[in-house]
């Protein structure tokens, strides 16, 4: 069954890729959307404004927001914001960096920073909206994970363990909020041709990568695998498929699926499909315990 009213929606990462197709097929969609990104003045200036010129150009409902996804008081400010216009139903977790090189060669502060974004930022925004939202026991949280949530990539060691962690997080999630029937599900696009595979960080430690030698090279060589890969497969890897994918899941009502694959499965739902029973099972067994705290 799919719903067919209009939802406040806010998505972050917006300024390209993945978050920018998401915020307009929503719009597309009746949605209202709140395209949020960091930098609205400075170097997202240009695209904020082509940004809000298109859905003006087409009557659609996008207003950007300035929200940094590792600022504290920029989260606040902008859910505030979002706010005071109205509820918001649906949260979408786009924001993301994807660092890539020898694991070792990451700096602390490197490692740091990708959490700082890909994990603790999708927390501290969640956090934001989940008042509002069990305060009307109701809502939809959507993270943008990647298949390298379920899988170890060499080379890419800093991404995939801050993966891993919003994998768990959003999960965790989903099961306690059960009682304010408020919904955290995971989507998992394979690789797709977006500016995080061209803006990749790399280690900053030299010294390591020089005793590495020539084993440090497997960067480039597995970016431009992939660079290859998504122009071989450009249908199933096309980003906008990861957004129309999402803009099911904010139609669909009722229980949605923890877990939507998307692109390349590369062992993904294999995975998914062999871990889901043992969760299942370590679910069943904390059932009392559920039960006594709901009453």
């Amino acid at each position: 069954m799919e719903s067919t009213h209009t939802k406040t929606i806010v998505v972050t990462g917006a300024s390209r890729g993945i978050g920018e197709l998401t915020v307009k097929s929503l719009a597309k969609g009746g949605h209202k959307v709140f395209a949020a990104m960091r930098d609205i003045t400075g170097r997202n200036a240009e695209t904020a404004r082509i940004l809000q010129e298109w859905a003006g150009q087409n009557e659609l409902s996008i207003s950007v927001v300035e929200l940094d996804v590792t600022s504290r008081e920029s989260i606040i400010n902008a859910i505030d914001t979002i706010e005071n216009q109205g509820p918001i139903d649906v949260l979408v977790n786009n924001a993301g960096i994807m660092p890539a090189g020898i694991t070792e060669a990451f700096s602390i502060d490197q490692v740091k920073a990708t959490f700082d974004v890909n994990m603790f930022g999708l927390a501290e925004v969640s956090q934001a909206v989940l008042p509002g939202m069990r305060k009307r026991r109701q809502g939809l949280i959507i993270h943008i994970s990647s298949a390298a949530g379920r899988l170890a990539i060499p080379y890419f060691g800093v991404y995939c363990a801050s993966k891993w962690a919003m994998e768990a997080y959003a999960e965790c999630l989903n099961y306690e909020l059960v009682p304010f029937n408020i919904q955290s599900v995971l989507v998992e696009p394979s690789g797709h041709a977006t500016d995080l595979v061209n803006s990749a960080p790399s280690p900053e430690l030299s010294a390591v990568l020089e005793e590495y030698g020539p084993h440090s090279s497997g960067r480039e060589k597995l970016l431009g695998m992939f660079l290859d890969l998504f122009a071989q497969k450009q249908v199933a890897n096309d980003a906008q498929n990861v957004a129309d994918k999402i803009v099911e899941l904010v139609k669909k009502e009722g229980q949605l699926p923890l877990r939507t694959q998307v692109g390349d499965d590369m062992g993904v739902s294999a995975i998914n499909h062999a871990t889901a029973p043992i969760q299942e099972n370590l679910i069943g067994q904390l059932s009392p315990i559920y039960a006594s705290q709901s009453q």
